[in-house]
Order: C-alpha cells, then sequence, then structure tokens
C-alpha cells in the first residue's frame, strides 16, 4: 500500500467516501482531498431506523460508525486496495426527537412547521476507519431558524430543495435565508465538518494540503 503522504490524484485517491452526498464530495474537494466515492449499496428495510429507546446522539454516531463498516466491507468485496475509508451521518434534534429526511410534501412542511422559530441542534457524526481502526468524531451546532409563515414553508418545499436532507432544509441553499444564527460548525451543518474530518484525517497520517 502507497503511503498516505505522497501526492494524490482522483485516479489514486487518498481515501474512500462511503457516501452519495453531493455535500460532502464539495466539501472534501474544498480540503484539496482527492477520493473515491463508493457506491456503497443501503441495507434492506427502513433506511437508518432509530432503536427503542436510543438517545438521539448514540443514533447518529450510531449509523455512521454502520456506515464506514458497510463501506469497508464493500471495498473489500471489490477488491479495492486499502485506503483509509470516511463515512458521516447528519441528523437535525429538535427536543430529542430526530428530524430525518421528510418522506415526502406533507412531511417537509411539518418539520419546517416545527423548526420555524425555535433553536434545534445539528449533530454530525465522523467515522474514519484506517490501518484497521475505527475514529470517530461528532459536531454540535445549535441552529435557530427564524419564525416562518405556512406560505413560505410552502414555497420552499415547491422548490424541492427540503428533500433528501435531515430536518428538511439544506443551509448552503435557499434556506440559507431562514438562519438567524448558528453556534457551531457551519460545515458540519452543511452534513461534513471539516475541523473534526481534519483531525481525524491526521491520526491516519494523511497529510492534509
Amino acid at each position: 500500500m502507497p503511503s498516505d503522504s505522497h501526492p494524490a490524484s482522483p485516479s489514486d485517491p487518498r481515501l474512500y467516501l462511503a457516501s452519495a452526498s453531493p455535500r460532502r464530495r464539495e466539501l472534501l474537494n474544498q480540503m484539496g482531498l482527492a477520493h473515491r466515492v463508493l457506491e456503497v449499496p443501503a441495507p434492506p428495510g427502513e433506511d437508518e431506523p432509530r432503536h427503542a429507546g436510543e438517545p438521539a446522539a448514540d443514533y447518529v454516531r450510531r449509523t455512521a460508525r454502520e456506515k464506514a463498516v458497510r463501506g469497508e466491507r464493500y471495498r473489500q468485496e471489490q477488491g479495492l486496495p486499502p485506503r483509509p475509508l470516511l463515512a458521516a451521518d447528519t441528523t437535525v434534534i429538535l427536543n430529542g426527537d430526530v428530524l430525518g429526511k421528510p418522506l415526502g410534501r406533507d412531511d417537509a412542511i411539518r418539520m419546517l412547521a416545527r423548526l420555524s422559530g425555535a433553536c434545534h441542534e445539528v449533530h454530525t457524526a465522523v467515522a474514519l476507519i484506517a490501518h484497521d481502526r475505527l475514529h470517530e468524531k461528532v459536531s454540535v451546532t445549535t441552529v435557530r431558524m427564524r419564525a416562518l409563515d405556512a406560505d413560505e414553508i410552502a414555497r420552499y418545499c415547491d422548490s424541492g430543495e427540503p428533500y433528501g436532507k435531515a430536518g428538511a432544509y439544506g443551509i448552503q441553499g435557499l434556506a440559507a435565508a431562514f438562519i438567524e444564527r448558528i453556534e457551531g460548525s457551519y460545515t458540519g451543518v452543511m452534513g461534513l465538518p471539516l475541523f473534526e474530518t481534519a483531525a481525524l484525517l491526521r491520526r491516519a497520517d494523511i497529510i492534509l494540503p
């Protein structure tokens, strides 16, 4: 296996990303890290189910860890050369409730109505498998969304942006105008906290640009 400190190119990536999220790809590109996206098949059944009685903060850690383990298993099955593998999971937590990806328009409207005028937390867990070890970090950001009226929520849902995003909004898109303030990591709310990710990569002896 070549040293991870050597220069890398898209054909010789420094790491694998076990995520289809375009935002996470963009953020790794922002860090200047050549990487390869692994198209890891989703497990059968419900998408990232929460266990009964599982605290929301534990849920996001577990799902990131499970994504990393599935990604590493897939890498081995495909016969790909060993590289550090990165996975992440983001969830919105409001009063202890997990607000995942909306199931449809009605679900998105319901979530946004709950977030309107309130503070919530965005937890993004990052899991890295490197040299047969698993490393984890979690970013927690407090976000306050201004009060939204029903017409604003409807127009936002019409844009298509809420779908596929935890909490039914994307801070990097149209919903940026809804956010009154944040305390924590902006990139964590996007889906990959760069400070925490860089710390994990340094553990794997990946020299950042």
